[in-house]
């Protein structure tokens, strides 16, 4: 009489026929009953599929994974834990910030899942000849390409430092065919990151902490895949010992057969709050702004309709008494880029001087008439931040990462190596002096800039923008060649490109 009330259907009965052999088949209520019956029902259909799924696993074309069938190389299981965690956890604060950034960050966790399926390919499979190898990474470029490329057509997007410091650092993706070191690797292009993610922290630090939970969310990223590299390719990328070699017929087997060989990709990440700032709002204020100027400019001669006449006797250049009768007005030249604060009340704002190690950045503030500076013990994984120090000579000993000086007045700076970059923006009178090695030196909004390289920092890069006065002084026969840096360019057309070149002689 149970039977025949219970749902009739294969699980069921399987339920039933498991319930009698293990002598638990009692005679129960019919709502008891009833109950018991659905979650055997549910247990029983887990079963059978979890049963299909360990079957189909063993159908792929590379049946082995490293010698053990039906289950998911242990390297690939890590990798699935690092896209789960900081993967996932900076697309989700990519999706906070919105915008340009959640889109590059969608680019990002593409490449991620490129780059797993070449991993579940080689943990199958054995290597291949090289140019066949490079065959086989033609998806996890094309994907660094897309995001390089679209942090370039996005160059004056306001989150373009954002957009750096994953373009920098993506190519560390190519760490699968680096041997026998692919850790350092990694490491160099997290520092590539590291210069681009500190202007974020500069910019954003004190005012909305979703940048900072960024930054250090993509940082982690690189961390964690350094760590990864260490456990399980330490000297390069583990390749199976069994199984065929790879080729680009079972890459596709692969990317087809992914169900099968291991879990699905993580879900998405769950939305973020909405954002503070509207920016289409914004944009659309800005669209509207510009079509209402090109439309006053597209009056021609009619422009000039709005204008009131002025008679002579409102003439101050030919009424003098006029001019006696208030002050001079303004020209309306210079109106339109008003300071933000009064030049008087700057003085009274007292900053007490800074030189501190902050997390893993040194700080240098508002230091005033001291040339006795000195940062000892510094690591590579440090920056230091120099902010508004006027008529102070620094000296920073060791190797550190980067080097940026922001709004100095007359300031001087000793420094032995730099792995990064050394930024100076907004600032006059800057003298840099390199005594070991430094691969770019970048000027910005800069007036009075005198850069004297060691011989082993020839080959540095000097990259200027709305600069002037900047030398650079090359040592020759014990003393120093000063050469400027030239200020003024000309363009041309060649028929099928822009040419530019210095417009002065520089000798």
């Amino acid at each position: 009489k149970q039977q025949t009330n219970s749902p009739s259907s294969s699980g069921s009965s399987k339920a039933t026929a498991i319930l009698k052999k293990a002598n638990f088949y009692k005679p129960l209520g019919m709502a008891e009953t009833h109950g018991l019956m659905e979650r055997l029902e549910k247990a029983v259909t887990r079963l059978e599929s979890l049963f299909s799924d360990s079957h189909r696993s063993g159908g792929v074309e590379c049946d082995g994974i490293n010698g053990v069938n039906g289950s998911i190389a242990p390297y690939v299981e890590a990798f699935d834990r690092l896209l789960n965690g900081s993967v996932a956890e900076f697309l989700r604060y990519s999706k906070i910030l919105e915008g340009d950034v959640k889109t590059h960050a969608e680019m990002v966790r593409a490449a991620f899942q490129a780059q797993r399926s070449f991993l579940v390919l080689a943990s199958q499979c054995q290597e291949p000849q090289e140019n066949e190898v490079a065959m086989l990474l033609k998806p996890i470029s094309e994907k660094i390409q897309e995001i390089q490329n679209f942090r370039e057509r996005n160059r004056g997007s306001k989150m373009f430092n954002h957009l750096s410091a994953v373009s920098e650092s993506i190519p560390a993706l190519g760490w699968i065919a680096v041997s026998p070191k692919p850790g350092p690797y990694v490491k160099e292009m997290n520092d590539a990151a590291t210069f681009y993610t500190n202007r974020v922290l500069k910019d954003y630090k004190n005012s909305d902490t979703r940048h900072v939970d960024w930054v250090k969310s993509y940082l982690n990223i690189w961390s964690e895949l350094q760590a990864y590299i260490k456990e399980h390719h330490t000297t390069g990328l583990t390749w199976s010992k069994t199984g065929p070699v790879a080729s680009p017929m079972s890459m596709r087997s692969v990317l087809t057969s992914g169900s099968g060989l291991s879990p699905p990709p993580p879900p998405p990440p769950p939305p973020g709050p909405p954002p503070i700032f509207d920016t289409e709002t914004a944009k659309d204020e800005g669209t509207a702004s510009r079509s209402a100027l090109f439309a006053q400019l597209n009056q021609g001669e009619a422009i000039t309709k709005g204008l009131r006449h002025v008679s002579d006797d409102q003439k101050t250049h030919k009424n003098p008494s006029l001019r006696a009768q208030g002050p001079p007005v303004r020209s309306p030249t210079k109106s339109h880029t008003p300071s933000p604060t009064s030049p008087k009340n700057s003085p009274q704002q007292n900053h007490a001087p800074v030189l501190e190690l902050e997390g893993k950045k040194w700080r240098v503030e508002y230091q005033e008439d001291k040339n006795d500076l000195v940062i000892n013990n510094t690591e590579l994984k440090q920056v230091a931040y120099i902010f508004k120090c006027n008529k102070s000579t620094l000296q920073i000993k060791g190797k550190i990462n980067s080097i940026t000086i922001d709004n100095c007045k007359k300031f001087g700076l000793v420094f032995d190596n730099v792995v990064g970059i050394v930024e100076v923006i907004n600032s006059r009178d800057i003298q840099i002096q390199v005594m070991g090695k430094v691969p770019t030196i970048s000027i910005n909004k800069t007036e009075g800039c005198h850069i004297y390289l060691s011989e082993e920092s020839l080959d540095c890069e000097i990259v200027s923008a709305k600069s002037s006065e900047m030398n650079i002084l090359i040592p020759q026969d014990g003393d120093y060649k000063e050469f400027p840096v030239p200020e003024q360019f000309k363009t041309a057309w060649d028929g099928s490109k822009l040419v530019t070149e210095p417009a002065e002689i520089v000798g």
